[in-house]
């Protein structure tokens, strides 16, 4: 039987695969989040060597400069995107491995092995982000990116949790080793898809990896609208990346414990921004991805005021859970659509370069404007706050008039003569469109 397009945009194998790659994405980042300060702790370690550790994450931040390479440069086996992929997991492979064979108390090593981590995790996201781009048309950019991102965040209960469960009874290093079978699948991932084709200079020069990727953004619909679209990145999360920069904070203030925080607030956070991510994306195959901005950019601004409502009560943890889940449920939506919006502006021929700068450009305000959270909290008051942050979310709504109107044609990033939609599948060679559902 024929299915409708609706139903071969989300029962086929494209969309198992940005599944696994939002599983292999999202492990490194979380051991270094989750599982290393846990390890460090249990052994002895101080909070304030725990916290400056968090410095080895930079790579993250800086990944597009780098990422020229990526785009250009063929390796000699598997290819432009699964060669970089496949150097990228063993590489991750040997590093948490080499965990087990460091003392704690050696923090250089630890350092060192860490930062090579944060590397290699985010060279591992660059291509990617780009093949993801490469091989989902148009259409399947919201869905395809909603399910990377949630099995990304999903990933987290690996290193977070399993491995703490794991190591009340095994030792430190036995855990490093069980967790890093988990990388495997990475490398099974790898081998298992396609190359999808690429437009590539014959030979790579300078001015085709790193000049051109840019100049073809600027100059694609003018000046104007790059910026706007730039700017957009910016400031569509702003207001929401703010409101829960000191969540946790807030909720000590008002009163809830540790307990309280834990079994419900971080619990009904998780879930409905899953949910959230996931609705988004069968959302945007119905309506779209302008629409989609459109709607779901309100329902975090409305979502911001269950924060300055909960901050003007009594304590009721009834309150806190039903706050806290429809103010995650818009994180997911958000989420899902500036993700795909970014994932739609990055063209195929530039796709990690562009890809990597647009994500690096989207995440500043949580590494800058966030830094300053705790400022504007204690000068204005909680609810005022979280008004403000309200406020801080219209300028990126504002933008979409121009940028993407309700009703307007959607500019997207020209596609490649040579990449056609329909070449990645799981197995190790092309499909066809019909084959692929």
């Amino acid at each position: 039987m024929k299915m409708t397009p609706f139903f071969q945009a989300i029962l086929n194998r494209r969309m198992l695969i940005c599944l696994f790659t939002g599983l292999v994405s999202g492990l490194p980042l979380y051991i270094l989040i989750s599982m290393l300060p846990a390890w460090l702790r249990t052994e002895g370690i101080g909070l304030k060597e725990i916290g400056l550790l968090t410095l080895v994450q930079i790579p993250y931040a800086w990944k597009f400069i780098w990422s020229p390479i990526m785009d250009s440069v063929k390796l000699p086996w598997l290819g432009l995107r699964r060669g970089w992929m496949l150097i990228s997991q063993i590489a991750l492979l040997l590093c948490v491995c080499g965990y087990a064979l460091v003392d704690p108390t050696d923090l250089i090593w630890v350092a060192i092995i860490s930062t090579a981590i944060a590397f290699f995790s985010a060279s591992q996201d660059i291509v990617i982000d780009a093949y993801r781009r490469e091989i989902l048309p148009d259409e399947e950019l919201g869905l395809g990116n909603s399910l990377h991102i949630n099995t990304y965040r999903l990933s987290g209960l690996i290193p977070g949790s399993l491995a703490l469960i794991l190591a009340d009874t095994l030792p430190w290093s036995t855990v490093f080793l069980i967790i890093a079978l988990f990388l495997l699948i990475g490398i099974g991932l790898t081998l298992s898809i396609a190359e999808p084709k690429h437009q590539l200079p014959p030979r790579p020069t300078f001015h085709s990896a790193v000049v051109e990727p840019f100049h073809e953004f600027f100059t694609r619909h003018g000046l104007r609208y790059a910026l706007a679209v730039l700017s957009f990145m910016v400031l569509y999360k702003l207001g929401d990346n703010l409101a829960t920069a000191l969540s946790t904070v807030f909720y000590l203030d008002k009163g809830y414990s540790l307990t309280e925080i834990g079994l419900i607030a971080k619990h009904a956070g998780l879930w409905p921004m899953i949910f959230g991510g996931l609705l988004g994306g069968l959302i945007m195959i119905r309506i779209g991805i302008n629409r989609s901005l459109w709607l779901f950019g309100f329902v975090q601004i409305i979502s911001i005021f269950g924060f300055a409502w909960l901050a003007e009560v009594e304590k009721n943890l009834w309150l806190l859970a039903l706050v806290i889940s429809f103010e995650y449920l818009g994180v997911g939506l958000g989420t899902a659509a500036s993700v795909a919006f970014i994932a739609k502006t990055t063209s195929k021929a530039h796709a990690a370069t562009q890809f990597a700068l647009f994500t690096a450009l989207a995440a500043l305000p949580r590494t800058t404007l966030n830094t300053f959270s705790g400022y504007f909290a204690e000068w204005l008051g909680w609810t005022h706050f979280f008004i403000f942050c309200t406020v801080l979310a219209i300028p990126g709504m504002l933008l979409l008039f121009y940028i993407a109107p309700w009703n307007g044609a959607t500019h997207s990033a020209p596609k490649p003569p040579t990449q056609p939609d329909d070449e990645n599948t799981l197995a190790a060679k092309p499909v066809s469109a019909s084959q692929s559902t």
